[in-house]
């Protein structure tokens, strides 16, 4: 990212997983609130290949959550919610490579990633929990 001269402090946070850093209003430290775009969109960390699809596992219900981050925080947010054709293509590999990531995890580092706050998204879906999933988190 030097290369394209952009300068950002401290970029990832680590609590019990590696993510991007928020600013102290909680948008990415990438986001160009002057702009409205993303300083490194052509770069873009792998995390956020998956954009602005998130998710959260309802351990009451046993269901994963999808959730789409609002356009305040994700400019490509603001334009997949207003083009459902868009989202849906865009969820199939956002979905897959979220899952991958669940799979992949530690019942450690997947609960780490749970109590992440996300307070600017909306909920687009949910599924089913994988049983091995549901045991990794020890949910009956």
């Amino acid at each position: 990212m030097k290369k394209k001269g952009i300068a950002v402090g401290q970029p990832f946070e680590k609590r019990g997983y590696v993510y991007l850093a928020l600013d102290e209003v909680g948008f990415c430290v990438f986001y160009d609130k002057k702009t409205k775009r993303c300083k490194v969109h052509e770069v873009k960390p792998e995390t956020c290949v998956a954009g602005p699809v998130t998710f959260d596992i309802n351990c009451q219900t046993k269901k994963l959550e999808w959730f789409l981050k609002t356009a305040e925080i994700c400019a490509f947010a603001g334009k997949l919610d207003r083009n459902r054709e868009r989202l849906t293509e865009h969820f199939k590999t956002a979905r897959q490579q979220l899952l991958e990531l669940i799979n992949g995890l530690d019942g450690e580092s997947l609960r780490a990633i749970l109590k992440i706050e996300e307070p600017q998204t909306f909920k687009i879906g949910e599924e089913s929990l994988a049983m091995d999933v549901a045991k990794k988190l020890n949910i009956k």
